[in-house]
């Protein structure tokens, strides 16, 4: 009687963390950059059920039970965002398609081959450097300049450039006169000239690999051959003036939200049946 009980109490569990998944997703809606949260769950081992009570070279095998379900991990969606246009000479968004030769990404981002491999499309990020000089990635592209002509994050993250270094400008260029070309180059507006300074755009082959850490930002857990700088061969853009928005799918979202309470209501109900069950048993049953 109890494996029931177990078995909708971890169902419970792993419905109420789809719910804090999705919950999580819905309040990010405005978040730029951020990128969708699935919740993965995944049954435990099937035990085999045989009947018992009778000689060993008689037992009867009576079947396969499932013994529960459980919220193995949580995977993010590395997929394009729409772009907002802000206006404002601070803001970056990255617009990418990679192509991966011999591949057709479907539209969650993946490609299946014959075998059953999966490759996940790359994508481009920007470099940071947090505070403790370890090296982020991000796609949330609002920068500002503070008070040393550093290129940040809204957390304090410096934005790396091409030589590896934080990026940095003279004291007296202020924000709204850089401007970005097409290799990512800044370029002062009044007077024309180079400033020296080039966004550091890293591509990473398998997006999955990606922790989340908070503030948009995600560590690399992979190995030294899962990134590498972008080239000319690549497929993206850099948009000045634009944020990349949350790729959250607000309508999914909220039909995932409601099955994931019917589904912990019905687990519920599971188990308030067997505790009523346990309660007969220990307080009439065994009376008699």
């Amino acid at each position: 009687m109890l494996r029931g009980l177990y078995t909708a109490a971890a169902g419970m569990v792993t419905q109420q963390r789809r719910h804090d998944t999705v919950t999580n997703n819905i309040s990010n809606l405005n978040t730029p950059g951020f990128k969708q949260v699935n919740a993965i769950s995944r049954s435990f081992p099937d035990m085999l059920i045989s009947l018992t009570g009778i000689e060993p070279e008689h037992n009867k095998r009576l079947g396969a039970v499932n013994t529960g379900v459980f919220a193995e991990e949580s995977l993010s969606i590395h997929l394009q965002g729409d772009l907002s246009s802000t206006d404002r000479a601070s803001d970056f968004a990255i617009l990418s398609d990679i192509d991966v030769p011999g591949m057709s990404f479907d539209s969650s981002g993946k490609y299946v081959n014959e075998n059953g491999e999966i490759t996940f499309q790359p994508q481009v990020f920007f470099t940071l450097q947090d505070r403790n000089g370890e090296t982020r990635y991000t796609r949330d592209g609002k920068f500002t300049l503070n008070e040393e002509g550093f290129l940040v994050t809204g957390d304090g993250s410096f934005v790396l450039g091409t030589n590896n270094n934080p990026i940095q400008f003279a004291p007296n260029i202020a924000i709204d006169q850089l401007v970005l070309n097409a290799n990512q180059q800044f370029i002062d507006n009044l007077t024309g000239d180079n400033t020296g300074e080039q966004l550091m755009l890293t591509r990473i082959e398998n997006p999955n690999m990606l922790v989340r850490e908070g503030n948009s930002k995600f560590q690399l857990a992979g190995e030294n051959n899962q990134f590498r700088p972008v080239n000319a061969d690549d497929r993206f853009e850099v948009r000045q003036g634009y944020v990349e928005r949350s790729n959250v799918d607000p309508s999914q979202s909220m039909i995932d939200i409601m099955a994931a309470l019917r589904a912990y209501e019905a687990n519920q109900k599971v188990v308030q049946y067997y505790d009523r069950s346990l309660e007969k048993a220990v307080n009439e049953v065994g009376r008699v």
